[in-house]
């Protein structure tokens, strides 16, 4: 269905990234799924064997990440898509200003997908092939009260992802931004929201679009809400409770 034989999966071990690698592997593909947890990446290995090899990393350590990749690729077989799907958020109080939270948001959501992705993007460079997703939020479309640092950490991830599109279109390299709204995920369990969505009709969506080149939205209603509050004048935005 999307033609990828060789893949990776960058925050594997639950949620939409394992998902991701659940489909990939159905539709034929081998994984090479990447996550800190080792217990859970062993389990998915262990269920697709020959299909999933386990790479057991965090995403923070950025000086293993160039030499992890090329290994990685070889045990792997090659490569078609690279997906980084590594995200954290942290509760944050209303009045609350943590700089060790916010810099954990920074170095997971933006500057680990920064790592992997500057990889990808060398190799799919050379090779004029492939292609690069990012997972984005709509987070990252307004400075919001509720989550400063998670915000701004998606707003850059997106911006990069435009960056490396702008770079790459011209060499063949499709780069994806996707930008789901909240999703029942380990991540979101504590924010204990209503229709959330469901990241196995979410990774069947990221699937979907990886065969185009752009940003997408995952709910169209969500597009237009943010289209309208991209636009809204800052001075009238911060004194809405959204």
């Amino acid at each position: 269905m999307y033609g990828y034989s060789f893949a990776i999966v960058v925050g594997a071990s639950s949620g939409i990234g394992e998902e991701l690698v659940r489909q990939l592997v159905g539709d034929g593909c081998r994984v090479a799924a990447v996550a800190r947890r080792a217990d859970r990446l062993e389990a998915l290995a262990a269920e697709f064997p020959d299909r999933v090899i386990a790479v057991p990393h965090d995403v923070t350590d950025y000086a293993s990440v160039p030499a992890l990749f090329q290994e990685v690729t070889k045990q792997v077989g090659g490569l078609d898509l690279v997906i980084y799907a590594a995200g954290v958020m942290p509760a944050v109080g209303e009045h609350e200003y943590s700089f060790d939270k916010d810099r954990q948001m920074i170095e997971v959501n933006l500057l680990g997908a920064m790592a992997w992705l500057d990889q990808a993007a060398l190799r799919f460079e050379n090779t004029s092939s492939g292609v690069i997703v990012g997972i984005g939020s709509v987070a990252g479309e307004r400075g919001r009260h509720g989550q400063p640092a998670y915000n701004t950490s998606k707003a850059a991830l997106a911006t990069y992802l435009e960056a490396l599109r702008n770079r790459l279109s011209r060499r063949g390299v499709r780069v994806v931004t996707i930008k789901p709204g909240p999703t029942a995920t380990e991540m979101t369990a504590h924010l204990h929201m209503k229709g959330m969505a469901d990241p196995v009709a979410t990774a069947a969506f990221i699937l979907r679009k990886s065969q185009k080149n752009g940003e997408f939205f995952v709910k169209l209603t969500h597009k237009v809400a943010f289209g309208i509050i991209r636009n809204i004048p800052s001075w009238v935005f911060r004194k809405l409770k959204v």
